[in-house]
Formats: structure tokens, sequence, C-alpha cells
């Protein structure tokens, strides 16, 4: 029985490349985001507050990355995870620390193995997905190499 094991994680050449993309979409929707990159154990690995975006962004932006590497679904999949189950419905948003249940939070994947999440805050979720999302075609740039 081994006593380790070892656990794939997101560079920073790649969470520094999702962050620019997704600026980079940012801009062309005309908002002020926050865009937060994290590895696989949650821990904050690249980042960006757009001038202009809203302070209490930066917290969620980092919450909804959390929640993505850390159950490796997208933050909008848990409202329909929890809408028909009463007790995860009133017990899971004010009894997980830093669980985000509305869309702009998506693991970061590469061979199957979740290596972080990235997270967007800013504008209404709907905007917060389309900017994680561009930011997380670097990722899918990087698996077809």
């Amino acid at each position: 029985m081994g006593s380790t094991y070892n656990r794939p994680s997101i560079t920073l050449e790649l969470a520094q490349e999702i962050v620019t993309r997704a600026v980079a979409r940012a801009v062309d929707e005309g908002g002020a985001f926050v865009v937060c990159v994290v590895d696989e154990s949650g821990v904050q690995k690249a980042f960006a507050r757009m001038d202009g975006a809203p302070l209490l962004s930066v917290q969620v932006a980092q919450d909804k990355a959390y929640t993505a590497a850390g159950f490796g679904m997208p933050t909008d999949g848990w409202f329909d995870f929890i809408k028909g189950d009463e007790p995860l419905r009133i017990g899971a948003p004010t009894g997980i620390d830093r669980l985000v249940v509305f869309g702009g939070g998506y693991p970061i994947a590469i061979d199957g193995a979740v290596v972080g999440g990235v997270g967007v805050s800013g504008g209404h979720y709907s905007q917060d997905m389309a900017v994680a999302q561009a930011g997380l075609r670097a990722v899918d740039e990087v698996t077809t190499v």
C-alpha cells in the first residue's frame, strides 16, 4: 500500500492564458469582470480584477472557481441538482462554505482529471458564463495538441 498519490494540477502558464482570454471576452462584452483560476485544491493560481469591477465580485469569482474545482461540476449545475431535494436546497447554500449555485464557475479538466476551476463575476451570471467559457477555450487547445 502506497503512502502518497499524484494529483494533476493546472500550470501557471495555462491559468494565466485562461485569464487573458476571459478578460479579452469581457472587453468585448463591454463590462468589468473579475476572473479567478484556482488549482485542483481550490487555491488561487491566476487572477484579474478589471478596472471598475465591483468589489464584491472578487469574492464571488473566487468562490465560483472554488466550487467548480471542489465538486468537479459547473456552478450553474447546482440549481438543477438541488431544486427538487428540499434538504439540499435549504442546507447546501447555507451549510457548504463558499458554495455558489449560479453560473460563472467551471471545472478545468484535462485527460479526465479536474486540474482546477475558473470563476467569473461582474455581470449577470449569463455574461459571467460567456466570459468564463471564452477562457476555457485555452484548455481545449492544450488538450488537442
